[in-house]
């Protein structure tokens, strides 16, 4: 892979030529012409459409821009019923599993619950939290239960996050926009910075995650 950033997870059209970006992309999305994941997210669950979802899901995850399944996973903070939560994201899990497809997760207040799903279900194919913005003990917990976890624009400013950043290796985590104004060329800057490292390592070790998760 020649490019010289990846955005494991986005919510927007990047156009940047030297920037390849996931696109995250729901059941009733339109345009798939570049790389994408495409799950239901937790907080736009229907419990009369689930089925649905899923068959679309599965439509498209063989998709040849198809790099993962996502987001989906599990949120404390909504109203939506916390056993659907976890049905849905069990299906999905399914599927990624079915189509040897990383998964992408969303994860509110509900850390140990991931964790216990996935030492129930044992899956093969790669997690990855992304957004990561919790403590040190947490992001380790999940590394321990081979849980990689993403960073976004919270590292800019968020102190405490970056001493995570700064304590965990790089072989063990991504870096994102999500939903943010802020360009991946800026984060993967800071990240450099805390690091200790130059960018050309830092974009060669994350690369190298990549192929690995990816088969790229």
């Amino acid at each position: 892979m020649s490019l010289d950033f990846i955005n494991i997870h986005t919510h927007k059209k990047i156009a940047s030529k030297n920037v390849f970006s996931i696109e995250n992309k729901y059941p009733n999305s339109q345009n798939f012409s570049h790389p994408f994941s495409i799950g239901i997210h937790p907080w736009f669950i229907n419990k009369n459409s689930i089925d649905e979802e899923l068959h679309i899901i599965e439509n498209k995850i063989i998709h040849e821009n198809c790099y993962a399944l996502g987001e989906c996973g599990l949120d404390k903070l909504i109203e939506i019923d916390f056993k659907l939560q976890k049905e849905v994201f069990i299906k999905q899990i399914q599927v990624s599993e079915k189509h040897k497809k990383p998964l992408i997760i969303h994860c509110v207040k509900a850390f140990q619950e991931i964790i216990e799903i996935k030492k129930e279900l044992k899956p093969k194919q790669t997690w990855i939290v992304h957004g990561f913005n919790k403590n040190f003990q947490i992001a380790d917990n999940f590394i321990k239960n081979n849980i990689l976890i993403s960073f976004g624009e919270a590292i800019i400013k968020n102190e405490k996050l970056q001493k995570v950043v700064e304590e965990i290796s790089i072989d063990n985590f991504f870096l994102e926009t999500d939903d943010s104004e802020v360009d991946i060329e800026t984060i993967y800057q800071k990240t450099s910075i805390i690091k200790h490292i130059e960018m050309e390592e830092l974009q060669q070790k994350i690369k190298n995650n990549f192929k690995k998760i990816f088969n790229t």
